[in-house]
């Protein structure tokens, strides 16, 4: 079954730095677009950074400028690198990406979350 782990949250202070990083693995064929969400508590899922197939990235005006969405294809791995971290930053972080198998193309796929809790 092809699974999303997400990994890399943990506590920051603000304006330091966090790194997740979420790899697939499983039977893929192939992946299509990937993005970053967040969701605090008592808040709506919000999505925060795409990258496209071919690397083209977009980002919610909140962390631009701050973050950096990027994929490294061949290890089936997207990274989101948060600078100049801020309290507001505070969600569990959910990588969400259109994978291909041999039984079905470009379905959603969710990782579990990591929490990123950014103190001041």
């Amino acid at each position: 079954q092809v699974q999303l782990v997400e990994s890399g949250g943990g506590l920051g202070q603000a304006g330091g730095s966090l790194r997740l990083s979420c790899a697939a693995s499983g039977s893929i064929v192939s992946i299509g677009a990937i993005h970053w969400y967040r969701q605090a508590p008592g808040k709506q899922r919000e999505l925060v950074a795409k990258v496209t197939t071919g690397g083209t990235t977009t980002y919610t005006e909140s962390v631009k400028g701050r973050f950096t969405i990027s994929r490294d294809n061949a290890k089936n791995t997207v990274y989101l690198q948060m600078n100049n971290l801020k309290p507001e930053d505070t969600a569990v972080y959910y990588c969400n990406a259109m994978i291909s198998t041999f039984s079905y193309y470009l379905r959603d796929t969710w990782g579990q979350g990591t929490q990123v809790t950014v103190s001041s």
